[in-house]
């Protein structure tokens, strides 16, 4: 009757469907199962176009990315007729209420549907039933990633897709164009990786409890900027190993200008050392970086090491010389050494260090301030100190031990053949 017509167009309660969903008859199917159910599963297509790769974390292990993930399948409850429109698009408000895939990302830590200024979901549906669903994405992925040539390595990363609830027997995914499915921009760049390549692959998963899936993989090869880590690690180890090399040029009886320069290129080499493992997981098996800084922390302890051997026996000849000479008796029985520390002098065994010259310079060093006749007595001083200045050179060559000599060549030539032996193993 009119008033039960009347009746159900005030009834708010009813919602009257859309003149899309009218057209694609949606009220008269059940969207809860997949296309096809009962017979062969549903073949659905994969394309992916990349947008950016937008971080690669080592100490997370894991990569970010940001794509557009394209899926084709044909569900003939879909289909429509029409005479004037090839295709209709939709807006995620159509999603809820049809049959999709339920693809997920395989190992995902983070993952999100952009939104801005609305959800980024488009659906297009053909008049024969086929269906093209497309999403923006950024997901955040794990990355087994290998640091045992690093800084010199090359990381294999893979983002997988695979049906989460459906699987080989209700659904099949491939990729719908083959190797061409995966299409990347031409400016993606990194700040620490080339990207070497990107390419498309396929396989199966087995779960005990669920059985096997159908898995699509989206790989790409890193290779590594070097130069940052040259200018960062390597150069700096390289300097601090060669000027641990000048004390070799000392003289051996500097005992405070070579003992800080080998303290300070250690202390350093340790800085540089823990600057790179901070940036860096803490992973239990060695890397090439730290084969490198530790065989130049070697080189540079190894420098101090050597002068407190030369320090030492340096100290024994001297003090057999005295011995020979009959200098090392009496009440001031005192070693070159010991005489360098007591006046500040320089006194090698061509010097004459007798006690009465030694006691005389303390005097006189004790009254310089005080009586200017004292200076014609420090006369002879006074020329031989001008001399030794005038002859440096040729005393700190005379007075270098022989082990000064042979480090100045063993040392260059070893680090130069580890050094040739390591850019060869790991380029």
């Amino acid at each position: 009757s009119k008033r039960e017509i009347r009746m159900r167009k005030l009834d708010s309660t009813k919602v009257r469907p859309l003149k899309s969903e009218q057209l694609l008859r949606i009220e008269d199917h059940d969207f809860a199962l997949r296309p096809g159910f009962g017979g062969s599963p549903i073949p659905v297509g994969i394309d992916v176009q990349v947008e950016s790769i937008d971080s690669i974390s080592e100490v997370d292990m894991d990569f970010t990315m940001t794509l557009y993930l394209r899926h084709y399948w044909k569900d003939e409850r879909l289909s429509f007729r029409s005479n004037k429109n090839k295709s209709m698009t939709f807006d995620g408000r159509l999603i809820k209420k049809i049959w999709v895939p339920d693809v997920f990302f395989v190992r995902s830590k983070r993952s999100f549907i952009h939104d801005t200024t609305v959800e980024n979901v488009m659906l297009r549906v053909y008049p024969d039933g086929n269906v093209l669903f497309s999403l923006r994405i950024t997901v955040s992925a794990m990355c087994f990633m290998d640091f045992s040539r690093f800084p010199l390595d090359t990381q294999n990363c893979s983002l997988e897709l695979e049906s989460y609830a459906y699987n080989e027997d209700d659904l099949m995914l491939y990729w719908k164009h083959g190797n061409k499915s995966l299409s990347t921009d031409e400016h993606i760049s990194l700040s620490q990786f080339f990207i070497e390549e990107f390419s498309a692959s396929s396989g199966l998963a087995f779960y005990s409890s669920t059985g096997w899936y159908n898995r699509l993989f989206i790989n790409f090869a890193l290779r590594r900027h070097i130069f940052f880590f040259v200018l960062q690690s390597y150069f700096p180890a390289m300097l601090m190993v060669m000027l641990s090399w000048v004390s070799f040029w000392i003289d051996r009886r500097a005992v405070p200008a070579r003992v800080s320069l080998g303290i300070t290129t250690v202390l350093t080499m340790s800085t540089i050392m823990t600057g790179v493992s901070a940036s860096m997981p803490q992973v239990s098996y060695i890397k090439a970086v730290d084969v490198y800084l530790w065989i130049s922390f070697l080189f540079v302890f190894l420098s101090v090491i050597e002068y407190a051997a030369v320090n030492y026996l340096t100290t024994i000849e001297e003090r057999k010389q005295l011995k020979k000479r009959g200098k090392a008796s009496g009440m001031y029985s005192i070693d070159a050494v010991q005489a360098m520390a007591f006046d500040g002098c320089f006194h090698d065994t061509d010097v004459d260090m007798d006690l009465t010259g030694f006691s005389d310079r303390c005097e006189e060093n004790d009254a310089r301030a005080g009586a200017a006749s004292v200076s014609n007595v420090d006369t002879p001083r006074i020329k031989r100190k001008r001399s030794l200045k005038g002859n440096v050179g040729r005393i700190i060559l005379q007075n270098n031990h022989v082990i000064d000599t042979y480090s100045r060549i063993i040392f260059p030539s070893v680090y130069i053949v580890f050094n040739f032996f390591y850019w060869g193993l790991y380029i």
